[in-house]
């Protein structure tokens, strides 16, 4: 196989999972860039600003308005950090962790469906190799 054509295959991946995390994330009422800082609060229970800043790949500033939106819809609150009082910590909510657990359970399915036609070897190769792209990255 050619890079041209593993390339091809790579957006093509990509577009497919994009257009069905934007229709389950639809249904939220959320932006998919809300829906995913949600996902990422929930897999960490609680983050600094600057770290959330960091995951999404933007600044603390744009993140700023985001959380603050998230918070008006009652989905987050900040909390001050114990040990630094400069620093807030971000947290679900009991209405976002429905939610994070809500979207959780998609990608759950999502990641089923996917692997349903794989053997177990096939599966394990599958994330050894992701597990590897995402080191790269």
């Amino acid at each position: 196989m050619s890079v041209e054509q593993l390339s091809h295959q790579l957006v093509e991946f990509y577009d497919k999972i994009s257009s069905w995390e934007h229709s389950v994330v639809k249904e939220s009422g959320l932006s998919p860039t809300q829906m995913h800082t949600i996902e990422i609060i929930g897999h960490n229970q609680e983050m600094r600003m600057k770290e959330l800043a960091e995951k999404l790949g933007i600044t603390t500033g744009t993140l700023t308005v985001g959380i603050d939106k998230l918070e008006k819809q009652g989905l987050v609150q900040r909390k001050p950090h114990e040990k630094d009082r400069r620093s807030w910590l971000i947290v679900l909510t009991e209405r976002g962790e429905a939610m994070f657990k809500e979207h959780h359970r998609f990608h759950q399915a999502f990641t089923q469906d996917i692997c349903a036609e794989l053997t177990s070897e096939e599966v394990a190769s599958l994330a050894r190799l992701l597990g590897a792209v995402l080191n790269k990255m």
